[in-house]
């Protein structure tokens, strides 16, 4: 072989190293970064769940749009957990442990939040979640300390149930109050308490009528609280039941004051039908608010239908923008280093609000909440409360 034919075999070999080690270190450094995202995208509750994925994932590909974070991609990591506590487990455990995320959002029940808890402060993995909003989610109620790695974009059961009681009571004149939850719900249990409270410090007399989930017949409970006089009644549950209770109220010839809180859903209309008509609900949010219409828009182009479930789809998104922050502020993708830009977060605008987020409990501060009104087959806005304090 001439010197010639060794010295080309020579080039190309440098040559072949040169772009094997080029395109190794490429793909190490392309390693996508990778957010967990806690949805229930089948059975009860799925309506939720879906539009809070749909919205995280146009949350990361925006991002992606621009170029990722830290020069890498963000990858959105997502398991059906079927609103149900033990299939949150699995998901967290498999997102932390298999996934290898560096944080997660959701979810929005207060019962699967309170079981992946210990999983994610003990492995140091940072979740927001949307609408669970029992205060033990983030404050543990046996210590009375923060959970360190636990946070929510939602308001807290104290100050549904006080807002509620408020109306209720304030609002519409109820001097009887009846209040009708689950009592083998976490968070309907929760809102039922604050809201009893509530009704119990503005000395108004008040009951509790309690049922199971599963149940579908509330005929028992509602032909009590009518017999006793009740003018008003809090639905301290999720959609489903709150439009049969109030389908069933009107079968029985029963039309007293109903709010609930943001188990409302609008598919809830399709159960209780007329019935709506003149019930109030406290959500954290207005559909005609100015300031969610741009992201109703992007999100109807990029699914080709308008989002049904707007305050999900908020929550979704700003849920991103939170973790996407505490990534680009840090600098790092590393759950402590994102827990502590989050922690210390203050006057961070969202769609939907300013988030400031109070180091004691992990809840936003001063967090809006919008009293809703079923006109026409639709909820319009009455009027919003933000309150000065967190709750």
């Amino acid at each position: 072989m001439s010197k010639k034919s060794v010295l080309w075999i020579g080039v190309i070999v440098v040559i072949g190293a040169i772009a094997f080690w080029s395109l190794r270190e490429k793909t190490v450094s392309v390693e996508p970064i990778k957010i967990g995202y806690l949805a229930t995208l089948t059975g009860e509750g799925a309506t939720w769940g879906q539009h809070e994925r749909d919205a995280a994932m146009m949350a990361v590909k925006e991002v992606n749009e621009k170029g990722g974070l830290l020069g890498r991609p963000v990858e959105l990591v997502c398991y059906d957990i079927k609103g149900k506590p033990e299939d949150g487990v699995n998901a967290i455990r498999k997102m932390i442990f298999d996934d290898k995320v560096v944080a997660v959002g959701g979810s929005n029940y207060s019962g699967i939040q309170l079981a992946v808890a210990p999983i994610a402060d003990n492995a140091k993995i940072p979740v927001v979640s949307s609408s669970a909003t029992n205060p033990a989610v983030t404050v543990n109620p046996d210590t009375g300390k923060v959970r360190p790695y636990i946070f929510r974009i939602a308001y807290t059961d104290p100050y549904q149930g006080m807002v509620i009681a408020d109306y209720l009571i304030k609002k519409c004149g109820a001097k009887k109050l009846a209040v009708i939850g689950d009592i083998g719900d976490a968070y309907s249990e929760g809102l039922t308490e604050f809201v009893l409270a509530r009704a119990k410090e503005l000395g108004v007399e008040n009951k509790f009528w309690a049922f199971r989930g599963g149940d579908v017949d509330f005929r028992a409970q509602l032909t009590e609280a009518k017999a006793w006089g009740a003018e008003a009644v809090a639905l301290t549950m999720l959609y489903k039941e709150m439009g049969l209770v109030i389908k069933q109220a009107a079968e029985l010839n029963w039309k007293p004051f109903f709010m609930g809180g943001d188990g409302y859903s609008p598919n809830i209309f399709e159960i209780a039908g007329d019935a709506m008509e003149g019930t109030f609900w406290l959500y954290p949010m207005s559909d005609e608010d100015p300031r969610l219409a741009g992201l109703i828009e992007k999100y109807t182009k990029e699914y080709g239908k308008k989002p049904t479930e707007i305050l999900n789809m908020v929550f979704g998104y700003d849920i991103l923008q939170m973790i996407l922050h505490g990534i680009r502020t840090s600098g790092k993708a590393d759950g402590t280093a994102i827990r502590d830009v989050i922690e210390n977060t203050k006057d961070f605008e969202v769609t939907h609000f300013t988030w400031t987020v109070d180091k004691e409990t992990h809840n936003p501060l001063n967090k809006p909440g919008a009293i809703l009104e079923a006109k026409d087959g639709k909820v319009v806005y009455l009027e919003t409360w933000a309150p000065q304090a967190s709750f």
